[in-house]
């Protein structure tokens, strides 16, 4: 059981990410009465910051794109070229 805490909490309901719906940050002790406009610009600056959850990223660079499709390729002539000296 927590007693005699005191922050303050900043909830921003509309987040400018296009993955996380509402946020609530707490605020430090030391920056609690500055004005909440600044506040929560700050928050707002944070969230567009953040990055999708790993196990949700799609992009990679371009070498791992051009290994995997280079791979694809050779794997499909592979597979074209045991067909054709089968069927011939």
């Amino acid at each position: 059981m927590i007693k005699g805490i005191n922050r303050q909490i900043i909830e921003l309901s509309q987040t400018p990410s296009t993955y996380y719906e509402k946020a609530w940050l707490i605020v430090k002790p030391e920056y609690a009465n500055l004005h909440e406009h600044l506040l929560e610009k700050e928050a707002k600056k944070l969230l567009k910051e953040l990055d999708a959850p790993s196990s949700m990223k799609t992009k990679h660079n371009l070498g791992f794109w051009a290994w995997r499709l280079g791979l694809s390729a050779l794997s499909g002539a592979a597979v074209t070229w045991i067909l054709h000296s089968i069927i011939v």
